[in-house]
């Protein structure tokens, strides 16, 4: 995955906070749901399609004190499970040709 991407949330899809800090997400579009953990939310907050992958992964680094060295592994798995699910995608610029 691109780390300079910037994800955006599909307009489809809501989410709802359940309990300390875990969240459901739901596509309306597909009926596809997910359950995310407290660290899944705070990716998932800061999916708007302004924030690159590498400043979603600095953004997990900073709100957890102690973060395991598989971070960016793990915040880029998350966001391809996202993708895939359809609850998130990615503007593409258009090519010029030469």
């Amino acid at each position: 995955m691109d780390r300079s991407a910037r994800p955006l949330p599909n307009p489809a899809v809501v989410s709802r906070q359940v309990d300390a800090g875990e969240a459901v997400l739901v596509n309306l579009d597909t009926a596809a749901s997910l359950a995310l953990n407290a660290s899944g939310f705070v990716v998932w907050q800061h999916v708007d399609g302004k924030r690159t992958v590498e400043e979603i992964i600095a953004a997990v680094q900073r709100y957890y004190r102690d973060v395991p060295g598989t971070v960016a592994d793990d915040v880029i798995a998350l966001l391809k499970i996202l993708v895939e699910d359809g609850f998130i995608g990615f503007e593409w610029a258009p090519t010029t040709s030469a």
